[in-house]
Parts: C-alpha cells; sequence; structure tokens
C-alpha cells in the first residue's frame, strides 16, 4: 500500500471512547454501536468548537501494540480549551511522524480491508495515536478515508 510520510501537529478530538481489542469477538459490534450512538444519539451535533466537518475515529492507549487493549474514539477536532457535554471526553493527538494513508469505497468493507493489509505491513509503528479521518460527504459506499498511522 502506497502511503505519504508527513508531520502532523498537535490536535484535540472530542467524541465518545470505549475500550476493545483485537481479539475482542464483539469488537466490530462494540465499534459500530459507538458510531450509531455518536450520530444517532445526537452527540455530533453537542460538540462545540468544531473545526471542521470531518469525523474521526481514533485508537489510542495500546496496551501491548496491536496484541492487546486499546481505546476507540469516535469524535470531531475541536479547538483547544473549549467546554465539552459531560458525556463526551476529550483525547490529543500528539504531534509527530504518521504515515498518511487514503482510502476510497464502501465506509466499513475499506476501512476493515486497510487494517488487515496495515497489519502485514512492516511500518515501526509507534502505536501512539492511529487515525481515521472520514472526509466530509453523503456518499458511504464511495467515501474517501484518510487515515494516518503514527511512526516512531
Amino acid at each position: 500500500m502506497e502511503y505519504e510520510l508527513v508531520q502532523l501537529d498537535e490536535k484535540k478530538v472530542a467524541g465518545l471512547r470505549i475500550r476493545t481489542s483485537n481479539t475482542d469477538p464483539q469488537m466490530g459490534e462494540k465499534i459500530g454501536a459507538t458510531w450509531q450512538q455518536f450520530y444517532g444519539g445526537g452527540i455530533d451535533a453537542l460538540l462545540k468548537g468544531k473545526t471542521n466537518e470531518k469525523c474521526i475515529g481514533l485508537y489510542t492507549n495500546y496496551e501491548k501494540a496491536e496484541l492487546g487493549a486499546y481505546d476507540v474514539m469516535v469524535g470531531c477536532e475541536v479547538e483547544n480549551g473549549v467546554l465539552q457535554p459531560e458525556q463526551v471526553t476529550i483525547e490529543t493527538i500528539m504531534p509527530g511522524n504518521y504515515a498518511k494513508f487514503i482510502v476510497h469505497g464502501d465506509v466499513q468493507k475499506a476501512v476493515g480491508e486497510f487494517w488487515m493489509k496495515l497489519w502485514e505491513m512492516s511500518l515501526d509503528r509507534k502505536f501512539g495515536c492511529d487515525f481515521e479521518e472520514y472526509q466530509p460527504g453523503e456518499d458511504m459506499e464511495n467515501a474517501e478515508i484518510h487515515i494516518y498511522i503514527s511512526l516512531n
């Protein structure tokens, strides 16, 4: 898979967080339910100080690289210091080096295929903050998703 090396500045993300692992048989259902709660529960509309209309799927707090538990957060980039509703968590995407991948296609299928291919790659992953940035648009079957993988 082709990617571009990029340097990112710090970003703040506000949204909903869960903890799961790649070995959790209910991982997909948990992540899907979090996305549903974010949009269906109106959390997206409650966020204050959004910097853009992109949605983010953020992976942080890795226990043992891809083998252990990690946090998944569904949210949006927000301005630093803006107070958010009580049920919302704020996480920092740390500045640094990232591999940027661009994926096109069905939101669930294309992203799932991406992660399967990524796990086979020999990237020098940091396992800091990895995230999917969903570009604005209504077409879930032909979406553009930018995926950032933190590097050492």
